[in-house]
């Protein structure tokens, strides 16, 4: 194929422009447009995976920036009723904390394009990457499964935000999903069945595949990539969402089995990064790769943008539970006591260095931190809480859901004694109490409440310059609307915003 151009430009040399005037050029394209003469080994394709997981850092997916938070990490706490904005913070995201959010804001912008480019360049990865597979088939396995997850949680994670309901068989708008690196393609906004259909699909294939693979994808300690226990752990969650109940039970069952509750004694260093006890996957995040916790507590600069909501700590057993100590903590502005969302401080311990509860004045040796450390986007104790949830809400297995929350909370709370009785609606939610004390400023605490059509009540924390307080389980701010310069350039999307919007 050749391209066949005029030259037109003026500042071009005058011998060029007497051999060429008046005549067309023959130019060679550098690349195809199928990208085979971009990627020729698998090399190349290794190369490109590994920058599909770089774009999960970016601001608006896991990063967080000035003026867009991490969107899929602790925007969710802000937005629910966990983290509560101080007079430190400059405003930057009170649009969705406020759910004031229209067609034209540019944060959610930013956080749609962000996982969409995690999308294309896990489709870059899998483009015309089988014609490997016939030498080098496990390989292609390894490389091949990673960018189907990755393709397929990128869209979940658009899902969660757009997608006007997570009912498995919903004929409601979900999102569009993107299976090619073609920028000519103008995908149309499925129904959110639709969707699930695409998502299982590519998941499934990722855990076939990642089963039969040349190498571990996951070296020693590391869980930094996807493999198929993190597929699995994926599924369970998905499946959960989506209220298949008994396959969220059968794959959380799975995660389980393979990654055990860490000790109490262990707990406090997943926070640090010195263990990955019970992580299942982690975004790894190193100095100069931004982190998604400046948003709230800057430990660099002692600015706490946001607080930990006082109902949420509250919950804690706080003598005897190891978590609230790994969470929270308090530091002084001036004389000023303030509490702190602790867990993504450093991966330097510097607890003895704040201040003690019992102290007035806060020690000479002032704490450090940077915020930098590894975000947990699965651990075992999420899978209990699936498996818990999904087995109180099939006949006949409130016990066995008793269990599993009575082992997670034994695992946490030392010298605990094993609750009996809970059934029916006190066991739900008992067990979504648990979530939200166990997942704290993990990126659940909006959709928890969101596909448990739950209301949020910030009672009198609503937050620094905010009058608003409540959001009732069927308010249309609990859908993005899908941002308008995507439905300006895409006429398949003309009449598919989001309703409400």
């Amino acid at each position: 194929m050749k391209f066949r151009q005029i030259l037109i430009s003026a500042g071009l040399t005058g011998a060029l422009l007497l051999g060429a005037c008046n005549k067309t050029l023959e130019v060679e394209p550098l690349f195809q447009k199928d990208g085979s003469q971009i990627f020729t080994t698998l090399q190349d394709y290794e190369y490109a995976l590994t920058g599909a997981y770089g774009l999960m850092r970016q601001v608006g997916y896991l990063g967080s920036g000035g003026q867009t938070t991490s969107t899929w990490a602790l925007l969710p706490d802000m937005m629910a009723d966990n983290l509560v904005r101080t007079a430190e913070d400059l405003a930057n995201w009170q649009v969705q904390i406020n759910w004031a959010y229209a067609t034209d804001e540019d944060d959610l912008q930013v956080a749609w394009l962000a996982a969409y480019s995690v999308v294309n360049q896990a489709n870059l990865v899998l483009r015309n990457i089988d014609r490997f597979a016939a030498t080098e088939e496990t390989r292609v396995n390894r490389i091949k499964g990673q960018a189907l997850a990755l393709r397929a949680n990128a869209h979940f994670d658009v899902l969660r935000y757009w997608g006007e309901n997570f009912d498995r068989n919903s004929t409601a708008r979900g999102i569009p999903y993107v299976e090619s690196a073609d920028f000519t393609n103008k995908p149309p906004r499925l129904s959110v069945a639709e969707t699930w259909n695409k998502i299982f699909a590519d998941m499934e294939q990722a855990e076939t595949l990642l089963g039969n693979v040349d190498t571990p994808v996951n070296a020693g300690s590391s869980r930094g990539a996807i493999d198929q226990d993190v597929v699995r752990a994926l599924l369970a969650r998905m499946h959960l969402y989506a209220k298949n109940y008994a396959q969220a039970e059968a794959y959380a069952t799975a995660v389980i089995e393979a990654f055990p509750l860490a000790d109490q004694a262990t707990f406090p260093s997943i926070w640090t990064d010195a263990s990955t006890d019970e992580v299942i996957w982690a975004v790894a995040f190193n100095a100069g790769e931004g982190s998604p916790a400046i948003g709230t507590h800057l430990a660099s600069t002692n600015r706490n943008r946001y607080r930990p909501a006082a109902a949420a700590e509250a919950l804690y057993d706080q003598e005897n539970d190891v978590r609230h100590p790994s969470y929270f903590a308090t530091r002084l502005l001036g004389t000023t006591r303030r509490r702190i969302l602790y867990k993504y401080f450093s991966r330097t311990d510097v607890r003895q260095r704040l201040l003690d509860e019992t102290s007035e004045t806060l020690p000479a040796q002032r704490p450090t931190g940077d915020n930098v450390v590894n975000w947990k986007i699965s651990r075992t104790g999420e899978m209990y809480l699936i498996r818990a949830e999904a087995r109180a809400l099939q006949t006949g297995k409130a016990d066995l859901a008793l269990e599993d929350l009575n082992a997670l909370r034994a695992a946490r709370i030392a010298n605990y004694e094993p609750e009996t009785g809970l059934a029916g609606q006190a066991l739900v939610d008992a067990i979504a109490t648990e979530r939200r004390k166990e997942l704290f400023a993990e990126g659940h605490r909006w959709f928890d409440l969101k596909r448990t059509t739950r209301t949020v009540n910030r009672g009198t924390e609503c937050g620094a310059g905010s009058a608003v307080c409540t959001l009732g389980p069927t308010a249309r701010e609990w859908t993005w609307p899908i941002p308008q310069l995507e439905v300006d350039s895409n006429p398949a999307l003309s009449n598919q915003q989001t309703t409400g919007f």
